[in-house]
């Protein structure tokens, strides 16, 4: 089995996985976020940046999956 083929399965794979796993860490971040104004609702605006920020840094991890996702991918056909 040559490296093509072995692209050809992994990334798909690869990229499903980190969007699985950023699903799964913004589903955490987010309802622990939800969470902590629940109990100390004057705090929101805090709650709110960090939670922000932190989903961005997620999203940025599955983004750069994405990218690494499309470059490998036009070395498949070469």
């Amino acid at each position: 089995m040559d490296y093509q083929a072995m692209l050809s399965l992994a990334l798909p794979f690869g990229v499903s996985l980190a969007a699985c796993g950023s699903g799964y860490g913004l589903g955490r971040a987010v309802g622990s976020a939800m969470e902590a104004i629940g109990r100390q609702p004057e705090a929101a605006g805090k709650i709110q940046t960090a939670m922000i920020i932190g989903a961005a840094l997620i999203e940025a991890l599955t983004i750069y999956a994405l990218v690494v996702f499309f470059i490998l991918q036009g070395k498949i056909g070469g």
